[in-house]
């Protein structure tokens, strides 16, 4: 009897990533030049930086460095949200980290659905930040419960996408046929939908409120909201988005620029203002607009430590009350240069991250280890086995998403003027509850994979052990 084999999740995972992106470039043009242009800037990065390109080639980073990177998604109920567990099950993604998003004043919490383990993130890193709208934080109780009624009456998934979801849970697997018709019925969940489900009067008072819970409510489905290519130089393409003739945000969110980039920096175009059609209760068309989606660009280094973490947590606030007002395009330089000021306090070389355990790093043995006796450098630390050349180590990229970049991203697409401050608690557990599942600590994955990395290096040196 023959068994037609299951489609392995990093190559659904890849597959459904390279459809978005294909989806995304059509309903947004502007997109496909943004890519052109990371695309650009990454290969003058590369030629310029012979070190940056033997990093890249050390730690499998070049091949991945092209696949699309992150997307983000806003879902208005605990249901939508556990199916979209479900959904990203199939591919091999699972819920890494909690962020909390209302002390920004953006009424959501999120996380993260990405591949875990760094041969499934070599294979496609591709990741999608999923926020759940907080309808408690509704401050009218008509316009909460009005919401919560428009919500309920929404499937954002095909039938046949359920049907495929189930299948690959009590199966185990999809097969290539089956995961192609995954593809094309999940894509249908994240597609742009220019006529709303309210009227213009109802969307009018959701706005008021605040513009994401429109976005979130207003419409058929959630719709991708923006897509994110991973660049080698933020900075460089933040310069040359305007002679594109795309308008970037005015701060690069996150660290300033380093020799050794640690976390995440990100920068966006504006959000673009759509043409959508209103129904009025007497079935009459009006013609309005709606604003998003947009484009980002992201920079990964690092990934820190809960000790490293800490101290880019103290510079970044300290960089924030010296400012005293938040950054914009009048007081972006003042606050790059105060933020450069602040960052001269973190060490800005491998060694000393390292030295300092302010960041995880991932370890190698070196060609020459080969030849190295085994029983003299059986006693040896792993200090003195990388001063010997035995053993070489690279940072581990920071694979998901910081609160306040992703906050700052947020309201500056959404708008500056008229947003809300929400002042409620986090509230972890009743995410969890609607997720349906524990979210994934980020720092043990990190700790786990430099431990493997660890572990692979004592079993290539022949030694027992190999600790930090």
């Amino acid at each position: 009897m023959s068994h037609t084999p299951f489609i392995h999740p990093d190559e659904i995972r890849a597959r459904f990533s390279r459809a978005m992106s294909d989806m995304y470039q059509a309903e947004v043009p502007l997109y496909g030049t943004l890519l052109q242009l990371v695309a650009d800037t990454n290969k003058q990065t590369i030629d310029q930086q012979p070190a940056l390109a033997r990093h890249l080639c050390q730690t499998g980073e070049i091949e991945r460095l092209s696949m699309e990177r992150h997307g983000a998604i806003r879902v208005g109920t605990a249901a939508e949200l556990a199916m979209l567990r479900r959904l990203f099950a199939v591919m091999g993604m699972k819920a890494v980290g909690y962020y909390d998003l209302a002390p920004a004043g953006v009424p959501v919490h999120s996380t993260a659905f990405r591949a875990v383990h760094e041969a499934s993130l070599q294979a496609c890193p591709f990741r999608i930040f999923t926020s759940l709208l907080r309808l408690e934080l509704i401050e009218q109780p008509e316009l909460r419960q009005q919401a919560a009624d428009i919500l309920a009456k929404r499937s954002i998934f095909t039938s046949r996408a359920i049907e495929l979801i189930v299948q690959s849970e009590t199966a185990g697997g999809l097969t290539h046929n089956e995961a192609d018709d995954f593809i094309t019925q999940s894509l249908e969940t994240f597609r742009w939908h220019n006529q709303a489900t309210v009227s213009a009067e109802v969307y009018q008072q959701l706005h008021d409120q605040h513009r994401l819970i429109a976005d979130v409510v207003a419409f058929k489905g959630p719709h991708i909201n923006h897509l994110t290519p991973r660049t080698l130089n933020i900075d460089a393409v933040q310069l040359a988005m305007p002679q594109h003739n795309i308008t970037p945000k005015a701060v690069i969110e996150g660290p300033p620029p380093r020799h050794c980039p640690i976390l995440l920096r990100q920068t966006s175009f504006k959000a673009l203002e759509e043409k959508v059609a209103f129904v009025s209760t007497d079935g009459q068309v009006i013609q309005g607009h709606h604003t998003a989606r947009f484009g980002e660009i992201e920079q990964r280094g690092a990934a820190l430590t809960a000790k490293g973490r800490s101290l880019y947590d103290r510079l970044l606030q300290a960089a924030q009350d010296q400012l005293q007002v938040p950054a914009n395009e009048k007081n972006a330089a003042q606050y790059m240069a105060i933020l450069s000021e602040q960052f001269s306090q973190f060490p800005d070389n491998y060694q000393a991250m390292r030295a300092e355990k302010l960041a995880f790093f991932r370890y190698f043995p070196t060609e020459k280890s080969r030849n190295v006796p085994t029983e003299s450098i059986q006693s040896l630390t792993l200090d003195e086995l990388i001063d010997a050349e035995l053993i070489k180590y690279e940072p581990l990229v920071y694979e998901d998403f910081l609160p306040v970049s992703a906050a700052g991203i947020f309201q500056s697409n959404l708008g500056d003027k008229g947003q809300s401050h929400f002042t409620e608690r986090s509230s972890q557990q009743d995410f969890q509850r609607d997720l349906g599942i524990a979210v994934m600590d980020e720092l043990q994955l990190y700790e786990e994979t430099q431990q493997r990395s660890l572990r692979a290096c004592a079993a290539a040196l022949k030694l027992t052990q190999l600790n930090i």
